[in-house]
This record gives structure tokens, C-alpha cells and sequence, in this order.
């Protein structure tokens, strides 16, 4: 075999060789494959041309370009703490957390360079602004509705770079010694001032019960006393009757009766008893004694 045919053959197959190792590139250059979690930006001469979601997904080789590839999974901020002025005044300082996730990553590299910076920044000021609209009581009783009030905030400033805010949260709310010294004076008084008020309820509440007690007996006592009455007047009313039924005898029949009955009892005595009695007594008496036996 000559040279020259041995030299034709091998550069033959160093064009061959070429050929196949520039369709790999071509193919691979074509060929993108995205992870689930991600989403690649897509330049075309210097502009944004397209986002890749997850999957394989073919571009121009050598024409485009992934310029960005982006993870889409919720992100943390580090935590921050923000000075604020209360409504009343008073200067807090409040811990704040912030979980956001990209949605739209052309908006995202193209409009802001520093996004954990931006929204840092973004949430410092909307915080500031809502604890001023808030007395420090406020802030904190009503901290599930401030947080939903700066993550509304957040998210309306935030939209325009493509991001949602998932969600916003207040750690905590300190507060300088002074003002936590000067609640607690606060405090205590509010205790002392609300065990005061039961005690005086307490008592207001006894004389009431002691009214109402006595209140109570009066009206049975009176009532009683109306019975009673009702019965006297029923038992005369009774008296009245048999006397115009039965005549004035019937009526003297029964006081002799009760005179020489009581006669009995002091005669049936354990002592001796010397009885002195008027004349008129006796006269009445033996009209008893003549009634009765008649």
C-alpha cells in the first residue's frame, strides 16, 4: 500500500472522526436537561430568548446560550431585627424571618441584581411603617394580623422582580429595660387596682345577699302576720254566725263553759291557792253554773 493511499485513508477518518465529534457537541449543545428544582434563562446574541423548565428541552446550538440557571425552591432570609417607633412612642426592636421563592427568574435577573438584599431592605421599611400605625399593646395582641399585613406589603413591592413571598414572620419583640421596667410598674398597679375591684364587688355583693335575706324574712314574716290575721277574722266571722243562727244563749253557754273550766284549773292546783274574787265574779259565776245546768 503507497503512502499516499494511507494518507488519504487517515485523514479520511480524521473527517469522520470530526464529523462525529462535532455532531456530539451539536447534540449536546442542543440537548439541555433542567432538574425539577430549577429553571434555566436562555440568551440568543446578548438577549433573553427563553426559560427552560424541568425536563429535556432543545435549543440552537451556539446561538443560545443558558445564561442563568435559577433554583426555584423556597429560600430563608437570614433573620434580621429592625428598629421601629410604636404609635405611643416607644422603640422596639423586632426579629423578623422572610421565605420567598422565584417564580418568574427572566424578571428576576434582569430587574434586580441583589435579591436577598432587596427584600431585606423591602421588609425593613414596610415593618417600620406598620409598627408605627400600632400602639405597643398592638403589636403585641394583634401580631398574626401585622404579619399578614407585611407579607401583603412584601409581596406587592416584591412582584415586579418575579419573587412571592411565602411567608413572613415576627420572632420576637424586645423591648429596652426602661419601658420593660416601666410595664411591669404598669402591670402590678393594673393587679392590684383589678384585685380591689373584686374585693369591693365581693362586699357589694354580700350586702346585697344580706338586703335580699332580710328582705325575704320581712315579707314572710308580714305574711304571717296576714294569715294569722285572715284566721282571726275567719274564726270571728265563725262566732258571728253561730250567734245569729243559734241566739245570745249559745254565746253565754260557751263563756260559762270557759269560766268554770278555768275555775278547775286553778283549783286543781299542786299548792293551795286562796282565790279572792269580786262580786260580780261570783254573780258570774253562778250564772255559769245555772246555765249549765239547765
Amino acid at each position: 500500500m503507497s503512502e499516499d493511499l494511507i494518507l488519504g485513508l487517515l485523514s479520511e477518518n480524521i473527517v469522520i472522526l470530526l464529523a462525529a465529534v462535532f455532531l456530539i457537541v451539536v447534540v449536546l449543545k442542543g440537548v439541555r436537561i433542567v432538574p425539577q428544582s430549577e429553571k434555566h434563562v436562555v440568551e440568543r446574541f446578548g438577549r433573553l430568548h427563553s426559560v427552560l423548565g424541568p425536563g429535556i428541552n432543545f435549543v440552537v446550538p451556539f446561538l443560545d446560550v443558558v445564561r442563568h440557571q435559577i433554583s426555584i425552591l423556597e429560600r430563608q432570609l437570614p433573620n434580621a431585627t429592625q428598629d421601629a417607633i410604636t404609635k405611643d412612642n416607644v422603640l422596639v426592636q423586632i426579629d423578623t424571618s422572610v421565605f420567598y421563592r422565584i417564580l418568574e427568574p427572566e424578571k428576576t435577573v434582569y430587574r434586580i441584581r441583589d435579591v436577598d438584599g432587596a427584600i431585606a431592605t423591602t421588609v425593613a421599611g414596610i415593618v417600620r411603617a406598620e409598627i408605627g400605625k400600632m400602639d405597643l399593646d398592638e403589636v403585641q395582641s394583634n401580631r398574626a394580623n401585622l404579619i399578614a399585613s407585611i407579607q401583603s406589603s412584601v409581596e406587592t413591592a416584591v412582584d415586579d422582580w418575579g419573587i412571592e413571598v411565602t411567608r413572613a414572620e415576627i420572632l420576637d419583640v424586645n423591648l429596652d429595660q426602661a419601658t420593660r421596667d416601666a410595664m411591669l410598674q404598669q402591670l402590678n398597679a393594673e393587679r392590684a387596682r383589678r384585685a380591689q375591684v373584686t374585693e369591693a364587688e365581693g362586699q357589694k355583693r354580700a350586702v346585697e345577699l344580706q338586703a335580699d335575706a332580710e328582705l325575704y324574712a320581712a315579707e314572710q314574716t308580714a305574711k304571717a302576720r296576714r294569715i294569722g290575721a285572715e284566721a282571726e277574722a275567719y274564726a270571728t266571722g265563725v262566732v258571728a254566725q253561730a250567734i245569729k243562727e243559734n241566739g245570745l244563749e249559745a254565746a253565754q253557754y260557751q263563756v260559762a263553759l270557759k269560766q268554770v273550766e278555768a275555775l278547775n284549773a286553778l283549783g286543781n292546783g299542786d299548792g293551795k291557792q286562796t282565790i279572792v274574787l269580786p262580786a260580780a265574779a261570783l254573780e258570774a259565776f253562778g250564772d255559769a253554773f245555772k246555765l249549765l245546768k239547765g
